[in-house]
């Protein structure tokens, strides 16, 4: 049932002959009772009903004006109002459009906005609002992309500024690209772990469309990037990203961008790209390094002699580019398709998907969580790289132009403790 409210103002209904009196009328009415006037003559005397003295009389003085309770659209929906108010970011047409197909209750625009109005300082001071906390030392990284215009030569190009900033020491590293793809965000990451000499426990950025596929603003579930997980698998950091729309709780790196912006960048002019990138090199050590933070009180290259310590080491490993960690689909020669060369796999999993970890020149091909395939990668193109005993029990000949790979059967399903100390780590 559709309820659907009139907006035009009630009319205030006026009582002939019942009128409100003035305090001080009042107190004469009740003292002149006390010297014998009677209600009637008492009602002549100040022009009012005689109903009314006698309330006035009832209670000894002035009786305040009951206001009638009136009914509203909203009656009952308080939390409700409320709940969806916030969780729409203070959007009163969202909040109507809800009221009307969950409740039934067709209302105008402004009725609701003046419904809500009252709630929406506290979402202003909600959203200016940050909780500064402050993160042992090795335990987050704060990440982020910046971009502004730089005269290079005698053109002012735009570029892209890679800023991550150490939550306990406030270290920051910086990296310039003309693009900000999925692979600078990588090589950004992977310059900051070189630079500081180790990795913290967990990386926290906002919501960018290269690293979280999906972030839902009211669940906070949160769905990263597949390759995002294999780096993060690879160096050993948890990731995590802010709440949408909510990057005060990425302020450290969000202030460390303006930093960059304000300070080593704008109004300057550089010779060359090669003269941009050594000068913020130059900057971040002799200026960023040695400034007295506003926060801590400390000099960030000081303070990080605490946090170095508590960083995973890298242990010398190389760039998760190096690493590549594909999905294909077995085909029906028995076999993977991997630059364009073919390598195979047991003929039972024909049709399967399986996972190619292609690192330190061998082909590791998994299915189900089990390694079923390890070749040597081949070097050359068009090859057909097979192990006969992925082909046990086919009829058939071995085809031509065929490289076998020399792995005895035993060594096909080796522990998987193997593969994952060769990444570093779990899958």
């Amino acid at each position: 049932m559709v309820r659907v409210i009139a907006e035009i103002p009630a009319r205030v209904s006026v009582v002939q002959g019942d009128v409100m009196l003035p305090p001080d009328e009042v107190a004469a009415i009740v003292r002149l009772h006390e010297l014998g006037w009677g209600a009637k003559r008492l009602s002549k005397e100040f022009g009012c009903a005689r109903n009314t003295v006698r309330r006035y009389l009832r209670a000894g003085g002035v009786v305040p004006l009951a206001k009638p309770v009136r009914k509203t659209a909203f009656d009952g929906l308080e939390d409700w109002l409320r709940e969806r108010f916030f969780r729409h970011n203070g959007n009163a047409d969202v909040v109507r459009q809800e009221l009307a197909s969950e409740h039934g209750v067709v209302i105008g625009l402004r009725s609701v906005e003046l419904r809500v109005q009252h709630w929406r300082r506290e979402l202003r001071a909600q959203k200016k609002a940050t909780v500064r906390f402050e993160t042992r030392p090795g335990h987050q990284l704060q990440i982020d992309f910046g971009d502004t215009k730089v005269w290079i030569g005698d053109e002012r190009v735009k570029i892209h500024l890679f800023v991550a900033t150490l939550g306990y020491s406030r270290r920051m590293h910086i990296q310039a690209s003309i693009r900000e793809r999925q692979t600078d965000w990588f090589e950004g990451m992977e310059g900051t772990f070189l630079r500081f000499g180790g990795t913290p426990a967990e990386i926290l950025f906002d919501n960018a469309r290269a690293l979280v596929e999906h972030h839902d603003a009211v669940t906070r579930e949160v769905r990263f990037n597949a390759r995002l997980h294999a780096f993060a698998r690879y160096w050993g950091f948890s990731p995590r990203a802010c709440a949408p729309y909510r990057a005060r709780t990425k302020g450290k790196d969000e202030r460390g961008v303006g930093y960059v912006k304000r300070n080593a960048v704008a109004g300057r002019r550089f010779a060359s790209w090669g003269a941009f990138v050594a000068h913020l090199d130059q900057w971040n050590r002799e200026i960023a390094d040695v400034r007295v933070h506003g926060t801590t009180g400390e000099l960030p290259i000081v303070r990080f002699v605490d946090e170095a310590g508590a960083l995973r080491p890298l242990g010398g490993r190389a760039p998760f580019g190096q690493l590549r960690d594909l999905i294909r689909k077995v085909r029906s020669d028995c076999a993977i398709d991997l630059d364009t060369n073919s390598y195979s796999v047991p003929w039972r999993l024909v049709g399967e998907t399986v996972q190619v970890v292609v690192l330190g020149g061998r082909i590791v091909i998994r299915h189900a969580g089990e390694v079923v395939a390890d070749h040597p990668q081949c070097e050359g193109r068009r090859q057909r790289i097979i192990d006969r005993a992925h082909l046990a029990g086919l009829v058939g000949t071995m085809p031509a132009h065929t490289v076998t790979a020399p792995i005895p059967p035993s060594a096909l399903l080796r522990p998987l403790a193997e593969y994952e100390a060769a990444v570093g780590g779990a899958w």
